[in-house]
């Protein structure tokens, strides 16, 4: 390892004891309950149990915000995005219409930038945000306006990560503090013909550098909070992410999606993990070329049982509402049970399609080049 990475990652460290890892790319979560910080390394307690911090209360509610998904107007940058997030700021405020409201409001992967198919690289990176920056501003005023977590996606950018197009899904606790920026761990790769890919970077597409920066514990962060354990994705039809996610001690699972998912794969890691978990997918969006109304709708709430406790009843606008009653489940819930003896040679001897660092040295221009750059990458015949 160079000096210079010797350095950063010592820096990082230093940063993070001083309760700043949260400013760096990446969740805080390894400095709670009691780790070392960025660069610990992955510890699960051998008894079932997890790490938490204590409950400020016993029962809370999750609120779903299924919203639109407008893409930024490129001829207008600056605006169309404030008036994104002028929107999902008013339906904040919506939220809290007729009654108490949530504790925690959940939003998709993309209320403030939206996404744009035909977007490159160079357009991304011009209409990410930077976290933190005006709009988790704006949005952490909400949140102490109304006491609330607020939780949702965006194309962001980082000059840590000078370059790279991410995809950040944020958590902003009561008191306006961001409590962590969770990249995407994976994007998926040879499923649209080997003429387009995705570029955005991901924790896999940059591994090896990611980890020496912020240590393995980050790559699948948990969030201990004072309502639960909190664990964010917007990967799709990755079962084994949400059962690390719920070995680590996550409790809901906040899932978001882009224009659709599948509910069954939603459903499947409340069952398979006992824990609680969201989907917000987005609503349909009246002028947008992409979502206009495709796929849109279906946001929901599933309990430890696999069964939905409440869905979205409209592929509109709309709130999804149900009560978490963590104290009683943190009572009696443990760790999932499997046996890793059984398979953990075959996961081990197992070979990805596609190797992890692809974009450490090159960053596709857009959809085609990503394509092109991909089309020979990966190693299944």
């Amino acid at each position: 390892m160079s000096r210079a990475a010797l350095s950063r990652r010592a820096m990082l460290g230093a940063a993070g004891g001083l309760g700043l890892s949260a400013t760096l790319g990446v969740s805080g979560n390894a400095l709670a309950a009691g780790a070392a910080g960025p660069g610990a390394d992955v510890s699960i307690p051998p008894d079932g149990r997890y790490p938490v911090v204590p409950l400020a209360k016993e029962s809370w509610t999750l609120g779903v915000a299924q919203a639109r998904s407008m893409p930024v107007d490129l001829a207008r940058v600056d605006a169309s995005r404030r008036d994104n997030l002028n929107h999902m700021l008013g339906l904040i405020d919506a939220a809290f219409a007729f009654g108490a409201g949530p504790d925690l409001l959940f939003f998709h992967e993309f209320p403030i930038t939206g996404f744009g198919a035909g977007w490159t690289r160079k357009d991304v990176l011009r209409l990410a945000i930077e976290i933190p920056g005006e709009e988790t501003e704006a949005i952490a005023k909400k949140a102490r306006q109304h006491g609330i977590y607020i939780v949702f996606g965006s194309y962001a950018r980082d000059p840590d990560w000078p370059g790279h197009a991410l995809s950040i899904t944020t958590i902003i606790g009561p008191d306006g503090k961001i409590l962590a920026r969770d990249w995407k761990a994976r994007n998926i790769k040879g499923v649209f013909g080997g003429e387009i890919e995705l570029f955005t970077t991901t924790i896999y597409d940059v591994l090896d550098r990611f980890v020496e920066m912020y240590g393995r514990d980050a790559i699948l962060p948990v969030t201990r909070t004072p309502i639960g354990n909190l664990a964010t994705s917007s990967v799709q039809r990755e079962p084994e992410l949400f059962r690390a996610m719920a070995i680590k001690g996550a409790e809901v699972i906040l899932r978001t999606a882009t224009g659709g998912f599948v509910p069954a794969d939603i459903a499947a890691t409340s069952l398979y993990n006992g824990v609680y978990t969201a989907v917000c997918n987005n609503a349909i969006s009246p002028g947008s070329p992409f979502f206009e109304d495709t796929n849109a709708g279906g946001s929901a709430i599933y309990g430890p049982d696999g069964e939905a406790m409440a869905m979205a009843r409209s592929p509109n606008e709309t709130l999804v509402s149900g009560r978490i009653p963590i104290g009683a489940f943190r009572a009696r819930h443990r760790q999932p049970t499997i046996h890793p003896q059984l398979y953990l040679d075959v996961l081990g001897g197992y070979t990805p399609r596609f190797p992890p660092n692809l974009f450490d040295s090159y960053q596709p221009a857009d959809l085609k080049d990503a394509g092109r750059y991909l089309r020979d990458k990966g190693v299944w015949k």
